[in-house]
Formats: structure tokens, C-alpha cells, sequence
């Protein structure tokens, strides 16, 4: 049995690297949060035996031998940084329940045929400069030196901060893994939805998470006074873009399987008494069904266009992220049902989609991968009131633990 108590403080511990007073966490990648949280994070690698190196793109990655010197790897893991004022177990319990699932293998005498490495891969919330996923789409070999000029608040590129980091943007190809090299990939992470708990199901089975897209929209008008421009000439780009989100909420609900977010929203240049001239707001819009995705997006687009045309304002589009839905392989399903029975849980495990993007969505293609989710209370996430219970984050260990064992064999 893993030991449930040692994840549980563990977790707990690094809930207080980049926390604040309203409850929430931060760490945003290339901070000195980030850095405190991949020391203590590397400190428990080395207790579980691990031998600890960062890559190019700055995932930390804690290695078990195999007995096979020439075996491809188990890859598992999932990140540490956070949405701004996030929660306690968003990523961390991913990358902790997997340090705990190999640390009680070293503790129990337990060799595997093929090596086991745990990742906490860079930037998989995208947080910081609205693009995500650095470090797993380093490790899946797509990203490019043009995804490192996007910038934060403060103007700062990702190349720039990776430098401050000790790293070398030009490097990045040597974080990559090659088909031939990885055995599988396997992530726990808490659902983020209510799922489970309306089943009472402490964890379950992802058979796919769903791909996200995201889009900028930049719509220009006319700055003028606020009292001296008749509302019928206007040119006003906040009146374009609020008859837009309202069809994007409305359009989104005919399709039974989509959700859309609009998460950022800026006036320029931002004066009560003044219309504005520019808006810009952000879209995420996923669905588990591409083909239903890509529909849902050109219905948007399309309305997008006649909405600006009506009021006479400019609109740019800029695609920031076009992920493709991720379907979790056969081999990695079959091991974490097996899995589920070896922990004791109730056969079989509930199985449900991924509505969330997570790490291993970049590797689909490139080899097997698969998730185990453990129970959220009241679904919250992304929040300082995400919760996982000490039993059930334990359990989500137990299953990751026998899984890991039957992928590595």
C-alpha cells in the first residue's frame, strides 16, 4: 500500500509555496515560487530514490531504473503551477501521487523491467502568458521558437523568462522524446467536476479528454467622449463584441458535448466617460468531438464577421492554441482497470471524459497515454476551495501504483 499519510503532507507542504492571504495558491512558471516549489518537489524525488534532473524547457523529472537498460520509458507525472489564486491539489497531486507510487516501490524491493520516469512538466495552466503546455509540448517535440514570443502582463517573452531561469531557449530540442523512447503515459489529476462525487465514486477511468482551442479576438471602433456622440454614430466595438459573446454562449448550448469560456476581456483605452476603441477578449472552446469543435468554431467566426459589419467594426482573429481531442489507448485503460481491482475498488471503475485539457493531450499519437481522475468535492477547481480528500487522494496513489507496476513490467 502506498503511504497515504506521507502524500497528504506532502501535498499540504507545497500548498504553501505561492500562497495567499485570500486561501488561493500562485506560481506562475519561471518565478521564484515556481523555483521554491521544484527544490521541495526534487527534494521528495530524492527520498523516493529517484535520480533528479531538469530538462531544456525546465520539466523537472525524477528517474527509477529499470532492469532493462535499453526498455523504453513509463512517463507519468503533470504539473505544479497554478491558475492565479488556484487550489491545493490541481496538477500537485499528479506529480506527487506518482513520487509516492514509485517511492513505495523502492521501500517494498520492487524492480520493474522497464524505467519509470515522473515529470512536472512547465506551464501546463498557461497562466502566465496565455499559451500553455510548454513543458509537455517540448517533451512532444512542437514547440517552436515562434511560441516563445508571446508575452506576459509585463511585456516579458517566454524565451526571456526562460533565460532568467538559467535555461536556454535554443535548446529545447533536447527535451524531446522520441516515439520509440516512451512505453506510455499515464497522469492522475483530480476530475474538476462532479462526476464522480454524483456517483460516489472515489476514482475513475478518462477514456479521452477533450480538445481545447483558444482564440483572441481584437475588435476596433471609434474612441470618442461619451457624451458628445450620439449612440446612432457610433462605432463602438464593445456593442460588436457583447451581441457576440451573447451568441457564443447561446450557439455553444445547442451542442451537447461543448463548452466556452470567456475568460479576458479588455477595453481600450479603458476610461469611464469614454467609448471605447478597441475590445479584446478571449475564447476557449472545447468539445470531446473535433468535428462538432470545428463547426461550433465557424459558426462563431461567421457571426463574428456580420456582427462587425453591422456596426461598422474591424475584427482580427488570432489563434493562440488548436489542440486535437486525446482518446486514452487500450493498453493504458486495461491497466488502470486491472489496477483498480489489485487497490480494492469496486470493479469496474466508472469511466468519463476529460473536458479539461491536461498534459498528455500532447502526446497523443506519439505514444499510448491514459488518466486515472480522483474525486473533486463539489467539482470546484482552478479555486482555493479545491478539495480532494486525504482517502481519496490516497486511493488515486493505490490505483496509480498497480498501474504503473503492469505498464513497466
Amino acid at each position: 500500500m502506498v503511504n497515504a499519510g506521507r502524500l497528504w503532507k506532502r501535498l499540504m507542504e507545497l500548498g504553501e509555496i505561492g500562497a495567499q492571504e485570500s486561501g488561493g495558491i500562485t506560481r506562475f512558471s519561471f518565478t521564484a515560487e515556481e523555483r521554491q516549489a521544484k527544490e521541495l518537489v526534487a527534494r521528495y524525488m530524492k527520498e523516493a530514490g529517484l535520480f533528479v534532473r531538469e530538462d531544456a524547457a525546465g520539466n523537472l523529472i525524477g528517474r527509477r531504473e529499470g532492469s532493462d537498460a535499453d526498455a523504453s520509458v513509463v512517463l507519468t507525472g503533470s504539473h505544479i503551477d497554478t491558475v492565479p489564486s488556484g487550489g491545493k491539489f490541481d496538477g500537485s497531486l499528479g506529480v506527487l501521487a506518482a513520487i509516492e507510487a514509485l517511492q513505495t516501490m523502492q521501500e517494498q524491493g520492487i524492480s520493474t523491467t522497464h524505467p519509470i520516469e515522473v515529470v512536472a512538466f512547465t506551464d501546463e495552466e498557461g497562466s502566465r502568458f496565455g499559451f500553455g503546455m510548454i513543458g509537455s509540448r517540448a517533451v512532444a517535440g512542437t514547440l517552436r521558437s515562434e511560441h516563445l514570443k508571446y508575452t506576459d502582463v509585463d511585456g516579458i517573452t517566454i524565451a526571456d523568462a526562460m533565460k532568467s531561469a538559467n535555461l536556454s531557449p535554443d535548446r529545447l530540442d533536447e527535451a524531446a522524446r522520441l516515439p520509440n523512447q516512451v512505453k506510455a503515459y499515464i497522469e492522475l489529476h483530480i476530475e474538476q467536476g462532479i462526476v464522480l462525487e454524483s456517483i460516489g465514486h472515489p476514482v475513475g477511468l478518462v477514456t479521452g479528454i477533450a480538445g481545447p482551442l483558444w482564440q483572441q479576438f481584437t475588435i476596433k471602433g471609434q474612441a470618442g467622449h461619451a457624451g458628445a456622440t450620439p449612440m446612432n454614430l457610433r462605432r463602438d466595438p464593445l456593442q460588436s463584441a457583447t451581441e457576440l459573446m451573447g451568441y457564443i454562449y447561446a450557439e455553444t448550448r445547442k451542442f451537447p458535448n461543448a463548452v466556452a469560456t470567456i475568460g479576458k476581456i479588455q477595453t481600450l483605452p479603458g476610461g469611464v466617460n469614454v467609448i471605447p476603441g478597441q475590445v479584446q477578449f478571449s475564447l476557449d472552446l472545447r468539445d470531446v468531438e473535433e468535428a462538432e469543435r470545428d463547426k461550433l468554431e465557424g459558426r462563431i467566426r461567421d457571426y463574428a464577421g456580420e456582427v462587425c459589419r453591422k456596426y461598422g467594426t474591424e475584427l482580427t482573429l488570432e489563434l493562440m492554441q488548436r489542440v486535437a481531442p486525446a482518446p486514452s489507448s487500450l493498453e493504458v485503460k486495461e491497466a488502470i482497470a486491472a489496477a483498480g481491482k489489485l487497490a480494492g475498488l469496486p470493479d469496474p471503475l466508472p469511466e468519463l471524459v476529460s473536458g479539461a485539457g491536461h498534459d498528455g493531450m500532447q502526446f497523443n499519437g506519439l505514444w499510448p497515454l491514459g488518466m486515472i481522475f480522483v474525486r473533486s468535492r463539489n467539482g470546484i477547481s482552478h479555486h482555493p476551495e479545491e478539495w480532494s480528500s486525504k482517502e481519496d487522494c490516497g486511493l488515486g496513489a493505490e490505483v496509480l501504483h498497480h498501474a504503473l507496476l503492469l505498464l513497466a513490467k
